[in-house]
Protein backbone atom coordinates (compact mmCIF):
# COMPACT_ATOMS: atom_id res chain seq x y z
CA UNK A 1 0.00 0.00 0.00
CA UNK A 2 1.14 3.19 -0.93
CA UNK A 3 1.73 5.77 1.63
CA UNK A 4 -1.08 8.11 0.13
CA UNK A 5 -3.42 4.73 0.22
CA UNK A 6 -2.31 4.72 3.88
CA UNK A 7 -2.91 8.04 5.27
CA UNK A 8 -6.31 9.26 3.53
CA UNK A 9 -8.46 7.79 5.78
CA UNK A 10 -6.87 9.91 8.34
CA UNK A 11 -6.19 12.97 6.55
CA UNK A 12 -9.56 14.37 8.13
CA UNK A 13 -8.72 14.11 11.54
CA UNK A 14 -5.15 15.49 10.91
CA UNK A 15 -6.78 18.79 9.48
CA UNK A 16 -9.24 18.90 12.83
CA UNK A 17 -5.91 18.85 15.16
CA UNK A 18 -4.16 21.59 13.14
CA UNK A 19 -6.79 23.23 13.16
CA UNK A 20 -6.92 23.22 16.86
CA UNK A 21 -3.30 23.62 17.45
CA UNK A 22 -3.02 26.83 14.95
CA UNK A 23 -6.92 27.81 16.16
CA UNK A 24 -7.78 28.87 12.61
CA UNK A 25 -9.27 26.73 9.41
CA UNK A 26 -6.93 28.21 7.20
CA UNK A 27 -3.91 28.31 9.09
CA UNK A 28 -4.75 24.75 10.02
CA UNK A 29 -5.04 23.11 6.45
CA UNK A 30 -1.84 25.13 5.42
CA UNK A 31 0.04 23.28 7.83
CA UNK A 32 -1.60 19.91 6.68
CA UNK A 33 -0.39 20.98 2.86
CA UNK A 34 2.87 21.26 4.21
CA UNK A 35 3.28 17.95 5.57
CA UNK A 36 1.80 16.50 2.60
CA UNK A 37 4.31 18.49 0.17
CA UNK A 38 6.65 17.04 1.99
CA UNK A 39 5.76 13.84 1.85
CA UNK A 40 5.45 13.91 -1.96
CA UNK A 41 9.36 15.41 -2.21
CA UNK A 42 10.88 12.44 0.41
CA UNK A 43 8.34 9.64 1.06
CA UNK A 44 11.31 8.09 3.06
CA UNK A 45 10.49 10.46 5.90
CA UNK A 46 7.32 8.86 6.23
CA UNK A 47 7.87 6.38 9.56
CA UNK A 48 7.52 2.66 8.82
CA UNK A 49 8.03 1.33 12.36
CA UNK A 50 4.39 2.14 13.65
CA UNK A 51 0.84 2.42 12.27
CA UNK A 52 0.16 5.19 9.35
CA UNK A 53 -1.89 7.25 12.19
CA UNK A 54 0.97 7.54 14.73
CA UNK A 55 3.24 8.20 12.33
CA UNK A 56 1.07 10.85 10.35
CA UNK A 57 0.83 12.42 13.28
CA UNK A 58 4.25 12.07 14.28
CA UNK A 59 5.23 13.47 10.71
CA UNK A 60 3.04 16.37 11.54
CA UNK A 61 4.38 17.69 14.60
CA UNK A 62 8.01 17.05 13.30
CA UNK A 63 6.78 20.05 11.29
CA UNK A 64 5.20 22.06 13.49
CA UNK A 65 7.43 22.05 16.14
CA UNK A 66 10.21 23.24 13.69
CA UNK A 67 9.14 26.39 13.65
CA UNK A 68 10.40 28.15 16.48
CA UNK A 69 7.31 30.41 17.00
CA UNK A 70 4.97 27.14 17.69
CA UNK A 71 7.75 25.66 20.45
CA UNK A 72 6.74 29.01 22.33
CA UNK A 73 3.15 29.86 24.69
CA UNK A 74 1.33 31.32 22.22
CA UNK A 75 -0.68 33.49 25.25
CA UNK A 76 0.11 36.62 23.23
CA UNK A 77 -1.42 34.70 20.27
CA UNK A 78 -4.52 34.16 22.02
CA UNK A 79 -4.97 37.94 22.78
CA UNK A 80 -4.63 38.99 18.81
CA UNK A 81 -7.41 36.18 17.72
CA UNK A 82 -5.52 33.41 16.74
CA UNK A 83 -5.86 30.92 19.70
CA UNK A 84 -9.07 28.29 19.25
CA UNK A 85 -10.25 29.80 22.17
CA UNK A 86 -8.85 31.61 24.96
CA UNK A 87 -8.29 28.82 27.37
CA UNK A 88 -6.59 26.04 25.04
CA UNK A 89 -4.69 28.66 22.93
CA UNK A 90 -2.92 29.76 25.82
CA UNK A 91 -1.47 26.43 27.21
CA UNK A 92 2.24 25.37 26.71
CA UNK A 93 3.23 23.76 23.20
CA UNK A 94 4.30 20.29 24.22
CA UNK A 95 1.10 20.00 26.74
CA UNK A 96 -1.03 21.36 24.65
CA UNK A 97 0.00 18.73 21.99
CA UNK A 98 -0.51 15.73 24.35
CA UNK A 99 -3.63 16.92 25.39
CA UNK A 100 -5.01 16.97 22.43
CA UNK A 101 -3.82 13.93 20.94
CA UNK A 102 -5.14 11.94 24.05
CA UNK A 103 -8.59 13.84 24.87
CA UNK A 104 -9.51 14.83 21.04
CA UNK A 105 -7.77 12.28 18.98
CA UNK A 106 -8.67 9.44 21.30
CA UNK A 107 -4.69 8.22 21.13
CA UNK A 108 -3.61 6.04 23.94
CA UNK A 109 -0.80 6.99 26.19
CA UNK A 110 1.55 4.79 23.97
CA UNK A 111 0.87 6.31 20.92
CA UNK A 112 1.23 9.72 22.18
CA UNK A 113 4.64 9.04 23.55
CA UNK A 114 5.28 7.37 20.09
CA UNK A 115 4.01 10.23 18.10
CA UNK A 116 6.25 12.83 20.50
CA UNK A 117 9.50 10.35 20.95
CA UNK A 118 8.77 10.62 24.64
CA UNK A 119 8.52 8.51 27.41
CA UNK A 120 5.28 7.26 28.83
CA UNK A 121 6.17 9.32 32.07
CA UNK A 122 6.74 12.56 30.16
CA UNK A 123 3.61 12.03 28.45
CA UNK A 124 1.50 11.53 31.62
CA UNK A 125 3.33 14.62 33.10
CA UNK A 126 2.61 16.68 30.50
CA UNK A 127 -1.20 15.90 30.12
CA UNK A 128 -1.28 16.27 33.74
CA UNK A 129 0.35 20.05 33.04
CA UNK A 130 -2.35 21.03 30.20
CA UNK A 131 -5.10 19.72 32.56
CA UNK A 132 -4.12 21.91 35.37
CA UNK A 133 -3.40 24.93 32.95
CA UNK A 134 -6.88 24.25 31.92
CA UNK A 135 -8.48 24.36 34.95
CA UNK A 136 -6.54 27.67 36.31
CA UNK A 137 -8.32 29.22 33.37
CA UNK A 138 -12.06 27.57 33.78
CA UNK A 139 -12.05 27.76 37.32
CA UNK A 140 -15.52 26.16 38.43
CA UNK A 141 -17.36 25.66 40.84
CA UNK A 142 -18.03 21.85 41.43
CA UNK A 143 -20.91 19.10 43.22
CA UNK A 144 -20.19 15.56 44.38
CA UNK A 145 -22.79 13.47 44.75
CA UNK A 146 -21.18 10.45 46.41
CA UNK A 147 -22.41 8.83 49.49
CA UNK A 148 -18.90 6.72 50.93
CA UNK A 149 -17.12 10.06 53.05
CA UNK A 150 -13.51 8.82 52.23
CA UNK A 151 -13.78 8.98 48.90
CA UNK A 152 -15.89 12.49 48.77
CA UNK A 153 -12.60 13.40 50.86
CA UNK A 154 -10.37 12.44 47.94
CA UNK A 155 -12.26 13.72 45.15
CA UNK A 156 -12.66 17.05 46.96
CA UNK A 157 -8.93 17.47 47.84
CA UNK A 158 -8.32 16.24 43.82
CA UNK A 159 -11.00 19.13 42.56
CA UNK A 160 -9.43 21.63 44.90
CA UNK A 161 -6.27 20.95 43.78
CA UNK A 162 -7.06 21.43 40.39
CA UNK A 163 -8.41 25.27 41.92
CA UNK A 164 -11.61 24.78 41.61
CA UNK A 165 -14.38 25.14 44.67
CA UNK A 166 -16.96 22.39 45.70
CA UNK A 167 -19.90 23.91 46.66
CA UNK A 168 -21.85 20.72 47.79
CA UNK A 169 -20.92 17.26 48.80
CA UNK A 170 -24.61 15.18 48.78
CA UNK A 171 -25.35 11.72 49.56
CA UNK A 172 -29.01 10.93 48.34
CA UNK A 173 -30.78 11.57 45.01
CA UNK A 174 -32.40 13.99 46.45
CA UNK A 175 -29.22 15.97 48.93
CA UNK A 176 -27.87 16.45 44.95
CA UNK A 177 -30.88 17.94 43.37
CA UNK A 178 -31.28 20.27 46.13
CA UNK A 179 -28.08 21.20 45.88
CA UNK A 180 -27.79 21.46 42.54
CA UNK A 181 -30.31 23.98 41.98
CA UNK A 182 -28.54 25.87 45.04
CA UNK A 183 -25.20 26.60 43.86
CA UNK A 184 -25.92 25.64 39.80
CA UNK A 185 -22.28 23.88 39.80
CA UNK A 186 -20.05 23.87 36.67
CA UNK A 187 -19.26 20.24 36.99
CA UNK A 188 -20.88 17.08 38.97
CA UNK A 189 -19.32 14.09 40.08
CA UNK A 190 -21.66 11.29 40.13
CA UNK A 191 -21.60 7.93 41.81
CA UNK A 192 -24.84 5.53 40.70
CA UNK A 193 -25.86 3.89 44.10
CA UNK A 194 -26.00 6.65 46.79
CA UNK A 195 -26.32 6.13 50.52
CA UNK A 196 -30.16 5.41 50.65
CA UNK A 197 -30.27 3.20 47.80
CA UNK A 198 -31.54 5.98 45.17
CA UNK A 199 -29.58 6.36 41.79
CA UNK A 200 -26.95 8.89 41.19
CA UNK A 201 -28.48 8.79 37.53
CA UNK A 202 -31.78 9.43 38.17
CA UNK A 203 -29.89 12.51 40.60
CA UNK A 204 -28.04 13.66 37.30
CA UNK A 205 -30.99 13.32 35.36
CA UNK A 206 -33.22 15.56 36.86
CA UNK A 207 -30.00 17.74 37.60
CA UNK A 208 -29.73 18.33 33.67
CA UNK A 209 -33.23 18.70 32.94
CA UNK A 210 -32.97 22.22 34.81
CA UNK A 211 -29.08 23.46 33.91
CA UNK A 212 -26.81 22.40 31.36
CA UNK A 213 -23.70 20.73 33.07
CA UNK A 214 -20.90 18.35 32.35
CA UNK A 215 -21.01 15.30 34.45
CA UNK A 216 -18.62 12.55 35.53
CA UNK A 217 -19.72 9.30 36.64
CA UNK A 218 -17.10 7.91 39.11
CA UNK A 219 -18.89 4.23 39.81
CA UNK A 220 -17.69 0.25 40.83
CA UNK A 221 -20.79 -0.38 38.78
CA UNK A 222 -20.27 0.98 34.78
CA UNK A 223 -22.30 -2.22 33.56
CA UNK A 224 -25.35 -0.21 34.35
CA UNK A 225 -24.34 3.32 32.49
CA UNK A 226 -22.91 1.40 29.44
CA UNK A 227 -26.00 -0.55 28.83
CA UNK A 228 -26.90 0.87 25.02
CA UNK A 229 -30.59 1.45 26.34
CA UNK A 230 -30.18 5.00 27.61
CA UNK A 231 -27.66 8.17 26.85
CA UNK A 232 -24.85 6.77 27.81
CA UNK A 233 -22.33 9.43 29.84
CA UNK A 234 -19.52 10.99 28.12
CA UNK A 235 -17.04 10.46 30.21
CA UNK A 236 -16.61 7.74 33.19
CA UNK A 237 -14.57 6.48 35.43
CA UNK A 238 -14.60 2.90 37.23
CA UNK A 239 -13.46 2.94 40.54
CA UNK A 240 -11.06 1.92 42.19
CA UNK A 241 -9.50 5.23 40.62
CA UNK A 242 -6.22 6.74 39.97
CA UNK A 243 -6.10 10.37 41.44
CA UNK A 244 -4.43 11.44 37.51
CA UNK A 245 -7.10 9.69 35.52
CA UNK A 246 -9.58 12.05 37.21
CA UNK A 247 -7.57 15.15 36.97
CA UNK A 248 -7.11 14.28 33.30
CA UNK A 249 -10.65 13.17 32.74
CA UNK A 250 -11.78 16.59 35.14
CA UNK A 251 -9.57 18.78 32.37
CA UNK A 252 -11.58 17.05 29.69
CA UNK A 253 -14.90 17.24 30.65
CA UNK A 254 -14.69 21.28 31.14
CA UNK A 255 -12.48 21.77 27.76
CA UNK A 256 -15.58 19.61 25.79
CA UNK A 257 -17.93 21.53 28.06
CA UNK A 258 -16.18 25.00 27.00
CA UNK A 259 -16.07 24.11 23.61
CA UNK A 260 -19.86 23.34 23.24
CA UNK A 261 -20.60 26.93 24.62
CA UNK A 262 -18.48 28.37 21.67
CA UNK A 263 -20.40 29.82 18.50
CA UNK A 264 -20.84 27.37 15.52
CA UNK A 265 -18.49 28.44 13.30
CA UNK A 266 -15.57 28.33 16.38
CA UNK A 267 -16.75 25.06 17.03
CA UNK A 268 -15.85 24.11 13.41
CA UNK A 269 -12.50 25.31 13.68
CA UNK A 270 -11.23 23.10 16.62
Amino acid sequence: MSISESIAPHLPYLRRFSRALTGSQEGGDAYVVEVLEALVAAPDRFPTDVEPRVALYRTFLKVWNSVDLNRRSSGSEAEEGHATDGTLGSITPLPRQAFLLSSVEGFSSAQVASILNAPAETVTDLISQAGQEIAEQVATEVLIIEDEPLIAIDLEGLVQGLGHRVTGMARTHSEAVVAARSSRPGLVLADIQLADGSSGLDAVNDILREIDVPVIFITAFPERLLTGIRPEPTFLITKPFESNMVRAVISQALFFGMRAQLPKRQRAMT
